[in-house]
């Protein structure tokens, strides 16, 4: 197949654009000249001035979860509570619960609370989502079902002044209410799941760093991916909790096929900045888990031979992670970049860095390479211990990966754009709109 009569934006500064693109079979083969046009091809797609760019990659999602919400309340840029709770009294929920996602209350006159809440959800238990996902909003109804036990270290419960839950949960009270209490199916999963990889492929997505790995991720995409139905590449996290378990199976990073791989743990140090979690040098904020505690991770995973993606937000948290990173430094580099040793380990990556590269993808050295999954040219070699966290919001990944083949499929724009033609690679899926 070859797409013509159109802009090719390659991304490799060896050749920025070309009049066509061949495709063979599954495999993008190149930027076609003049010569190769004049081939002969089982078929032409004539792009009528169309733009094609390599496909996205989306270096953090969650993509189950971001799939899932799109039919929940959609609580993103309410100003006040009252429009809030306007907004969920119009929803019409399908099930049990009433789910939603979204609600920044920084701005807003009047705090959430489960008494105004309950105004609009009555007696049916309802679980909202802030926008970064680190803070769980209940109702009563919602609240009673874990009988009192809402407080564990790590996880902030506020209450009111005689000492009442107010249904603000935030960090590790949120999340493990919401895997005891909340119920979602597993044929709900796939369902929503299924439709986010419609709208994904829609906007140009090609591949994920998928960061739920905490709901099994892994599984939903397997069983879509067992009928044929996964469309982009998927490189997953898993909860660092599960290295015991990965190195007493001798499994490693990188463990799948083309479209799912098993890639790297996923820990955290702190909350976050939106629901004042995030852990300073003041003090305030949240410790999940302490500068001391990832080095032992990162050195159990790195035995494993898995990479660890690590939250860290505040100040503090980050002062943390790199220190302890740094005195780990043994575990994770390999050992030829400080003594020009030629020893490796199996999991030792195949070239040398001074320090832990990002878990998100780099560009590759060819925008114009056959697609491969999202994952890097050698086994990581940082880690995790047995009691870490599972995987939720990050923003910072650290890892020991080297910089992973870049997938290239094509993904057709119309004409018109300077964004959709201008070569800047942007995520796909968090845009409120396809790029058409």
């Amino acid at each position: 197949m070859i797409l013509q009569n159109g802009v090719v934006r390659t991304m490799d500064p060896a050749l920025p654009t070309a009049g066509a693109l061949a495709i063979a079979a599954h495999r993008v083969v190149g930027g076609v000249g003049t010569h190769e046009d004049a081939l002969p091809t089982p078929e032409r797609i004539d792009l009528r001035g169309r733009c094609v760019v390599p496909a996205f990659t989306d270096a953090h999602v969650h993509f189950p979860t971001w799939s899932l919400a799109r039919s929940d309340v959609q609580l993103d840029g309410a100003g006040s509570l009252a429009e809030a709770l306007a907004r969920v009294g119009a929803h019409r929920p399908r099930g049990t619960w009433i789910r939603g996602h979204g609600w920044r209350d920084a701005e807003w006159s009047e705090p959430p609370s489960r008494e105004a809440l309950d105004e609009v959800v009555g007696e049916r238990p309802a679980a909202l989502w802030s926008k970064d996902y680190h803070s769980l909003w209940l109702s009563s109804a919602a609240l009673a079902r874990a009988g009192g036990d809402l407080q564990l270290a790590g996880g902030v419960v506020e209450r009111d002044a005689a000492g009442e839950p107010t249904g603000i949960l935030r960090e590790e009270s949120a999340w493990r209410f919401r895997d005891q209490h909340v119920e979602v199916s597993e044929s709900e999963w796939i369902a929503a799941t299924r439709e986010g990889l419609r709208v994904a492929a829609g906007r140009g997505v090609g591949a994920i760093h998928d960061k739920d790995g905490w709901l099994g991720a892994h599984r939903i995409f397997g069983r879509i991916q067992e009928s044929g139905g996964l469309t982009l590449r998927v490189w997953q996290s898993l909860p660092a909790d599960h290295v015991g378990h990965l190195r007493e199976l001798g499994l490693r990073s990188r463990l799948g096929d083309d479209y799912l791989r098993l890639g790297y743990l996923k820990t955290f140090m702190d909350g976050t900045l939106g629901s004042q979690t995030a852990w300073l040098l003041d003090g305030s904020g949240v410790r999940i888990t302490s500068g001391e505690e990832l080095a032992e991770i990162v050195r159990e995973a790195a035995a494993a031979g898995w990479p660890v993606a690590v939250h860290a937000i505040g100040d503090r948290a980050n002062r943390e992670a790199l220190d302890a990173l740094e005195a780990t430094r043994d575990a994770w580099q390999p050992s030829d970049c400080a003594t020009g040793s030629s020893t490796r380990s199996a999991s030792t990556p195949t070239t040398c860095r001074g320090s832990p590269s990002s878990a998100s993808p780099a560009p590759s050295s060819s925008a114009m390479r056959p697609p491969t999954a999202t994952s890097p040219s050698a086994s990581g070699a940082t880690g995790s211990t047995a009691r870490t966290r599972s995987a939720r919001c990050s923003r910072a990944a650290p890892s020991s990966r080297t910089a992973p083949t870049r997938p290239w499929r094509s993904s057709t724009r119309s004409p018109g754009s300077p964004r959709e033609c201008g070569g800047r690679s942007t995520s796909g899926l968090r845009g409120a709109a396809a790029r058409r």
